[in-house]
Formats: C-alpha cells, sequence, structure tokens
C-alpha cells in the first residue's frame, strides 16, 4: 500500500506541468500529431497558457473481464465490495456510446473501461464490416497505430533495465550503418526531440502506398523517405514516426530477436492479452475490423472500406512501413489491460515509469503539441491527469488512457479517421468516474452534444 501510495505522489509531482501545455491535434495517412511548424530552442517561448481541455461532448451490459496476475504497484485488488459500476451506470455507458457513434457516423467503435476494483465494462457499437453486416464484438481487433508506441517504448525501458543498451547514449552505438546524425540518443528518439523528419509526410509517400496497397514494406524502405531535418538533435520537438521505427531497428538489433516475437515473450503472452499481436508478422487471434474512410466531413458520406483483401487492417502498404512506429492490432479490452499494467507498475520498474512521465518537464521547453514524455502522453480530460496515447492510421483512430489517482482505465477504437476518439472517451468518463464514486448515475440529457 505505501508502494502505492508513493506511485500515485510521484506521478502528481510530475502532472501539473500540464497546465502549460496544450494537446494535440492529429492529422494524414500517418500515426500521431499532425505536423506542426518545428519548435526550436533558438525561438522565442510563448508564455504559459492553459491546457486546451478535450471537447465538451455529452454523452450493455458486456462480460466482465478478469485481469491477469500483475505486480501490484498502484493497483488496487479486486475486492466485491469496491467501487464499480451499477446496472444503471453501464446501461448508461452504453446508451451514451450509441449515441455518439450515430451522432457522428462512425462506422464502428469498442470501448473498454476498467474501474478500480479491477472489474470492466466492454461496450461495442456499429459494425466491424459494414459490406457484410457483421458487428463489433468485444473480441473485434482494431489496428491501434500510434498506440503502438507504448508498446516499444516500454520494451526500450526494458532492455535499459536490463543492460542491454543506454538511454543517453548514441543510437550509433547500436546501429553503426544507419546513415543518421551521430548526437542522435535513443532517449530523442523515445521523446521525439531528435529532429528527424517524419517519413510519412514525405510529399510522396501517400501516394506510393494507395497505389499498392498489397506491397510489403520494410524499415529500410521506409527510412528512404526521411527528408531534411527538423532541427538538430536535442534542439526542438516534432512528433516524428521515424523516430520509433528507428527505436524498432534497435530493438531487434540488441536482442537478436524480431519486434514480433519480442512483443509477445515480454508482453501479449505473460500479460494475458490474447487478441494483441503486431500485424507484419502475426496471423489475428480473432475477428478484425475494417478500416474505412469518406469523401466527405458529412455524416450522410459512404464509409469507403480500405481491406486490400488480406488480414492485415487497414491495408497492408501502411502497417508494414509503419513497422514499430504503429503496426500493432488490439481489441478495446487488451489495451485497457495493457494501459492498467504499463503504468501502475506491474511491466516495468516504478522508477522506469517515472522516468518516462518526468521527461515531460524536458520537452516541455519546446512546447509540444502534446505533453509528451518517453512513449507517454500526458492529458488531462476534465480536471483530470491521464498517461497514455493516442493513435491515427488511414481508416482508424484510437485512444488509450490511464488516470492514475483514479484508479481507472480506458481503451477507445474506432474503424474510422475523422472523429477523434477522444471525444467519447471523455463523454464515457463522466459517466464512469461518477460510478466509481459513489455508485450512482444521474439520467443523461436525451441529446448528444451541445
Amino acid at each position: 500500500m505505501a508502494s502505492s501510495r508513493s506511485r500515485r505522489s510521484a506521478i502528481r509531482r510530475a502532472l501539473p506541468i500540464l497546465g502549460l501545455i496544450t494537446a494535440a491535434t492529429f492529422s494524414s495517412l500517418s500515426m500521431g500529431p499532425a505536423a506542426v511548424p518545428a519548435r526550436s530552442i533558438d525561438a522565442p517561448v510563448r508564455p504559459p497558457t492553459a491546457i486546451r481541455r478535450e471537447p465538451d461532448i455529452i454523452n450493455v451490459p458486456a462480460p466482465e473481464i478478469p485481469i491477469p496476475s500483475i505486480s501490484p504497484i498502484g493497483i488496487r485488488p479486486r475486492t466485491p465490495d469496491g467501487p464499480t459500476a451499477s446496472v444503471a451506470a453501464r446501461a448508461s455507458l452504453q446508451a451514451r456510446l450509441d449515441g455518439i457513434r450515430k451522432k457522428y457516423a462512425i462506422p464502428g467503435v469498442s470501448v473498454t473501461i476498467i474501474f478500480p476494483d479491477g472489474t470492466s465494462w466492454v461496450g461495442d457499437s456499429g459494425f466491424a464490416d459494414v459490406a457484410e453486416g457483421r458487428k463489433v464484438t468485444p473480441s473485434t481487433a482494431f489496428a491501434i497505430a500510434s498506440v503502438s508506441k507504448t508498446f516499444l517504448s516500454a520494451l526500450i525501458m526494458a532492455l535499459s533495465e536490463e543492460g542491454k543498451l543506454v538511454l543517453d547514449a548514441q543510437v550509433r552505438t547500436y546501429l553503426p550503418k544507419l546513415v543518421l546524425d551521430p548526437k542522435i540518443t535513443v532517449r530523442q528518439l523515445l521523446d521525439h526531440t531528435s529532429g528527424l523528419r517524419d517519413y510519412f509526410f514525405h510529399p510522396m509517400i501517400d501516394k506510393i502506398l494507395l497505389a499498392h496497397p498489397e506491397r510489403r514494406w520494410n524499415a529500410v524502405e521506409s527510412m528512404r523517405y526521411v527528408g531534411k531535418r527538423y532541427f538538430k538533435p536535442g534542439r526542438g520537438w516534432h512528433y516524428s514516426n521515424t523516430n520509433y521505427l528507428i527505436l524498432g531497428m534497435l530493438a531487434e538489433r540488441v536482442t537478436g530477436r524480431s519486434l514480433a516475437n519480442l512483443y509477445r515473450e515480454r508482453f501479449f503472452e505473460p500479460l494475458g492479452l490474447r487478441h494483441t499481436y503486431y500485424q507484419p508478422a502475426d496471423a489475428p487471434t480473432g475477428p478484425t475490423a475494417h478500416g474505412y474512410r469518406f469523401e466527405t466531413a458529412a455524416t450522410d458520406s459512404e464509409p469507403i472500406d480500405l481491406s486490400d483483401g488480406s488480414p492485415i487492417v487497414p491495408f497492408t502498404s501502411v502497417v508494414t512501413a509503419a513497422a514499430g512506429a504503429g503496426a500493432i492490432a488490439s481489441t478495446s479490452s487488451d489495451l485497457a489491460r495493457w494501459a492498467r499494467a504499463l503504468y501502475a507498475g506491474g511491466v516495468l520498474r516504478e522508477s522506469s515509469v517515472q522516468e518516462m512521465v518526468d521527461d515531460v518537464a524536458g520537452t516541455e521547453r519546446y512546447r509540444p503539441t502534446v505533453p509528451y514524455g518517453l512513449g507517454v502522453q500526458l492529458v488531462e480530460i476534465d480536471n483530470h491527469q491521464t498517461l497514455g496515447h493516442s493513435g491515427r492510421l488511414l481508416g482508424f483512430r484510437s485512444v488509450m488512457r490511464w488516470l492514475p489517482e483514479e484508479g481507472i482505465s480506458i481503451a477507445v477504437l474506432t474503424n474510422q479517421s475523422r472523429t477523434d476518439p477522444a471525444i467519447i472517451a471523455k463523454a464515457l468518463l463522466k459517466i464512469a468516474l461518477q460510478a466509481s464514486g459513489d455508485g450512482t448515475v444521474r439520467r443523461p440529457p436525451q441529446t448528444v452534444g451541445r
């Protein structure tokens, strides 16, 4: 219990800097924040501003999922009398989810919330395959895009714990043949201060990926689209998938193992994440959702299926090109478990998780688009501090959050890329937080949104 209190206290010390930084925006075929002007240390620093809150949008019963046994740091034990969601709260959660999905014409969505006592609520709405009329179920896997970075950052931190690499060592120490500025360190890849340009924003790559969606890419081919750097290493912050593409190569080099094997042996199997897999190498373990795009933002615009006919979603070229930057698929239940395990101390040493969070203080001076540490975003939702990551890939958007003070995790997965799933996360957390606080819930408004 003392360990749990000290952990929450330590995270609390790092989190207040959220009030100084604006939240993220997203765009494009790529994973993660949209291209924004690189912020350099040489540029004038703007005065602190209040964090931009997630959009203020209003918004079943499903089988409870047993949580695997993991390290107890920061995790509250499951007890029959612990705070959980009442029948009314669960019905309200499902109604709100259905309402938001319909309002924004999202093809399909899956959400899992794990409450402080370890019980969970799973809500699914809409279709995994629109043409076939196949509905989303708790076992439906979605491409999670940049939420994959939480797995890779955890892997890099674990290898650091084991002495297989040093975070402040130069990347070329481990990848000597890679054409790279020798001053770039492993830490700078993790927190996006390397200055490396995002290969997914090369002016030609979208056209090439879409022209041959069934073709498999490799990391070397993806690296050919890295353009001129944003800034010198350590002199600014800019979100770049190139950083995590290289981190995947680095992990494979220092271990002699593939990313698929490393993820499976270290995370997926030990934590019971049965429906989480690395798409370029692994077969799906259950049904998958197709990814959809739309010609317009209008809610009556017909969804366009992006599938290339293979088991890889949304399609083979973009997922294999993403590799370590965003090639994992998972279910909302697995991701909610992962958030709880990772940030509550069930995967890494407490000191490693704290280092991931504390690094936000190092990137804050560059005014990142979202408070960012070592593979972790710190976002405030209705005055509640959260840890996690969001992801965007053509045809899919996702968000995963852990609320350290409240002991709640949430994962929201959608098979579209025009509506921010943070809208759903915020709306459902309002209900979940109230339910876990006093076990009651007020009747929701009859309309969705304001």
